[in-house]
């Protein structure tokens, strides 16, 4: 009896190697991996390779949920696609003096007369503060642009160029003025009429109701266009941004009373002035018809309202989502071989409380370095039950 307690004794203490370790490891949320890697060498070599090689750590989705009222309460959410799990994630001095913003899914800003504040880092957690343009605006389209940002039109009444364009260097950290948006905008400047997507060293901003786009070149300073991305005419609504460095258009296809599609198209070709290839676009993926019915509801109508369905582009993920019914997602993950999976995720974020402020959505990509150095930093993460 003695001999066998000693040999149950010896296999509890038997330790876990290579693949078996690492395969344990792919089906860990990544946010567990980190005191996983603290564990001994062993174990950090394994998450390393689990991450690698089996279940690589994805895009997170963040939602932002901000008071309306001052002090502008804000809280952070996250979804991490990779183990399918909702965190709230706790930062220290985590709300903003003016309204949140996000522009090409990427992007998290503040501007306010006297600031423009931004944050580059994939959870948020450190800002930048730079004085405000020149040119007050209200709701302007702002990208950025490698070391540059990009703020282009949506001035205030008051000023004297509605389509005023100004780039902030993050280098020398100053303000320039730029050759303003086409006349043609005028009449809709605004960032809420517009998806913006980036690609290279261009910043395209398209018209969602016509699929008109006119393209920014911050190498020359210079617009370009107007460019028809309508990939259909019976497509009505149109959304740009990018997978793996490609444009693609997201298009509702029907009209603003009866939604009968919703698809993903790839813009082939060169999107320029003098192109000889010139360009077109080709159909990517649909969403399922029963997703399209969870996105628009059973009658397919969007409540006369265009811009109630927004689109997020992160990493190889398109979220779908309706402003007016926010509670379900539509997820497309486009795989390695071009083919897309379809799915929802119900957003844990929305409550009494977020419905009455603000939900800004955007993402990045998150390991567990980043992860570490938020923990470091005293941030906390906690799961949230779905």
């Amino acid at each position: 009896m003695a001999t066998y307690n000693t040999v149950l004794e010896d296999d509890r203490e038997a330790p876990i190697h290579g693949d078996i370790l690492e395969a344990i490891f792919s089906h860990v949320p990544l946010i567990h991996l980190v005191p996983a890697s603290h564990v001994s060498n062993t174990w950090k070599r394994a998450v390393s390779a689990s991450l690698r090689h089996v279940n690589p750590a994805k895009p997170w989705l963040t939602v932002h949920t901000q008071s309306p009222r001052a002090p502008h309460v804000t809280n952070t959410f996250a979804y991490d696609p990779r183990s399918r799990a909702w965190l709230e994630i706790h930062a220290p001095h985590p709300n903003h003096s003016a309204a949140l913003r996000a522009s090409h899914s990427t992007l998290l800003y503040t501007l306010s007369p006297s600031e423009f504040a931004f944050s580059l880092d994939p959870l948020r957690l450190k800002w930048h503060h730079a004085r405000a343009p020149s040119v007050w605006r209200t709701d302007p389209i702002v990208a950025r642009v490698g070391n540059s940002f990009v703020v282009a039109g949506g001035a205030s009444d008051f000023e004297d160029d509605p389509l005023a364009v100004e780039v902030y260097d993050l280098q020398s950290r100053a303000w320039s003025r730029c050759e303003s948006m086409p006349e043609m905008l005028k009449r809709s400047t605004a960032s809420t009429w517009h998806s913006v997507a980036l690609a290279g060293e261009k910043m395209h901003v398209t018209e969602k109701s016509s699929g008109v786009t006119h393209s920014f070149d911050c190498a020359t300073m210079k617009w370009q266009g107007p460019f028809d991305l309508r990939p259909d005419e019976n497509v009505f609504y149109c959304v740009t941004g990018t997978i793996r460095g490609r444009l693609m258009v997201a298009g509702m296809v029907g009209d603003n009373e009866n939604v009968s599609e919703v698809k993903l198209w790839e813009v082939k070709g060169e999107l320029g002035l003098g192109s000889e290839l010139g360009f077109w676009c080709e159909e990517f993926g649909a969403v399922p018809k029963e997703m399209v019915v969870k996105l628009m509801g059973a009658d397919g109508c969007s409540c006369g309202a265009v811009g109630s369905i927004e689109v997020n582009w992160i990493g190889d993920f398109v979220y779908f989502r309706n402003r007016t019914e926010p509670e379900e997602m539509v997820v497309c993950e486009v795989g390695s071989g071009g083919g897309c999976e379809w799915g929802s995720v119900r957003n844990v974020t929305v409550n009494d409380a977020s419905r009455m402020g603000r939900m800004v959505f955007c993402g990045g990509h998150v390991g567990v370095e980043d992860l570490q150095r938020a923990i470091k930093e005293n941030c906390r993460f906690a799961e949230k039950v779905t």
